[in-house]
């Protein structure tokens, strides 16, 4: 069923797009094309969700009931390239690998390390989206976003406590941002871009339904032997793979056997069989290496025991 407040549509019982393609539904979800419309969610609910690709998301198989917020419409998808300074400004909604390609095609580097990230714009700021060849927030020179009042911020790069997957942007909601990139050859940016995107289909499984990385990679707190000193960032998957979790399996969900830091869905899999599976790994590493992982996957859920 689908109800009009003025010029908002209102889906009820609506499905929730994530890449792990399982999980439950939304009362209520909106697809805003303004940001005056965007407003109009915060009047309706100002917890609303807000949701991207889904990328890096998990919804509990009970659904939600905060107004979920979807920034897939044409609206929040538009892209501005200038080559000749190289700013580039995009809508929250712009799907990152899309992005990747316009900006290579035009010359610009700085976004091409990011490549098989398939988040969307808003979704890679928020979360300081990167790996190995890079972050989002390298190349950010601004962030335009709405506060839950319904007021716009507009914030530089110096006014965002970016860090290891973190942007403290969260009580936000982002509509664009600007980056900064700079001019290159196409030809050798193309072909940095195939070598990324070949490390990234060689090392993870990126053809099996999953949200990507589980586990933020920890900080240790004290010297393990042959892992790390204290204060080394060390790699969740390592962990979790020396603690003997890879090829651990709970009903549908599963430890990837090329990344242990991947869990994987068959297609009878549910939510809950991910929960208890990551449950299932945080408790193995911790008892083995006294390590407590921080989930990376977001996890929407009506029930307050589930961890967040």
């Amino acid at each position: 069923m689908t109800t009009r407040t003025d010029s908002l549509q209102i889906e009820h019982d609506a499905p929730i797009s994530t890449w792990f393609r399982i999980g439950g539904r939304a009362d209520r979800l909106a697809r805003p094309d303004s940001i005056e419309q965007l407003m109009q969610c915060l009047e309706l609910d100002d917890e609303c969700k807000i949701l991207g690709e889904g990328a890096n998301l998990l919804v509990d198989d009970s659904g939600m009931d905060h107004l979920v917020v979807s920034m897939q419409s044409d609206g929040f998808k538009t892209v501005d390239i200038d080559p000749s300074t190289g700013i580039v400004r995009a809508g929250a909604g712009v799907a990152l690998p899309r992005l990747i390609t316009q900006t290579v095609n035009a010359g610009l580097s700085g976004l091409q390390g990011l490549a098989g990230f398939p988040a969307t714009i808003g979704g890679a700021v928020i979360m300081n989206a990167g790996g190995r060849f890079g972050t989002i927030s390298d190349h950010l020179v601004a962030v335009h976003a709405m506060d839950r009042a319904g007021r716009m911020h507009e914030l530089s790069k110096s006014d965002i406590d970016f860090s290891y997957r973190h942007s403290g942007l969260n009580h936000l909601l982002v509509c664009s941002a600007v980056f900064c990139l700079e001019s290159a050859d196409t030809n050798a940016l193309k072909q940095e871009l195939a070598e990324c995107m070949k490390y990234k289909t060689d090392s993870q499984p990126m053809s099996a339904k999953s949200a990507g990385c589980a586990f933020k990679n920890p900080t240790l707190t004290a010297e393990i032997e042959s892992i790390g000193n204290a204060g080394d960032r060390v790699s969740a998957g390592m962990l979790i793979d020396r603690a003997g979790c890879k090829g651990m399996q709970h009903n549908g969900a599963l430890v990837s056997d090329l990344h242990a830091n991947f869990i994987t869905t068959t297609p009878d899999a549910r939510a809950r069989d991910v929960i208890t599976l990551m449950k299932q790994v945080q408790d193995r590493v911790r008892d083995h290496f006294g390590v407590e992982l921080d989930n990376e996957v977001v996890i929407w859920t009506r029930d307050k025991e589930v961890s967040q």
